[in-house]
């Protein structure tokens, strides 16, 4: 069975930093593409990053130079780190594993004060 837990979340003020983390159990994350997604209330799932097998990333616009995704394959772990953060940041923040079939997790929610 696989799950995706994802932990890190909360509340920070506007300018602070959070680190999200996506412990995976069932897959291999170094054999999948893994992502962060984000969905603020009223809004779609829109993707934050992603990192490939080859550890290609990718970053939506919005993030880019404020958040970096990475891998850590000792602990089967996806990381995101989120400086500067902002406002419109603040959604449900969310673990995807991509492959032969996707996996989801539940979410963790980042919300960020002016």
């Amino acid at each position: 069975q696989v799950q995706l837990v994802e932990s890190g979340g909360g509340l920070v003020q506007a300018g602070g930093s959070l680190r999200l983390s996506c412990a995976a159990s069932g897959i291999i994350v170094s054999f999948y593409t893994m992502g962060w997604y984000r969905q603020a209330p009223g809004n779609q799932r829109e993707l934050v990053a992603t990192i490939t097998r080859g550890s290609t990333t990718k970053y939506a616009g919005s993030v880019k130079g404020r958040f970096t995704i990475s891998r850590d394959n000792a602990k089967n772990t996806v990381l995101l780190q989120m400086n500067s953060l902002k406002p419109e940041d603040t959604a449900v923040y969310y673990c995807k594993g991509e492959g032969l079939r996707d996996y989801w997790g539940q979410g963790t929610q980042v919300t960020v004060s002016s």
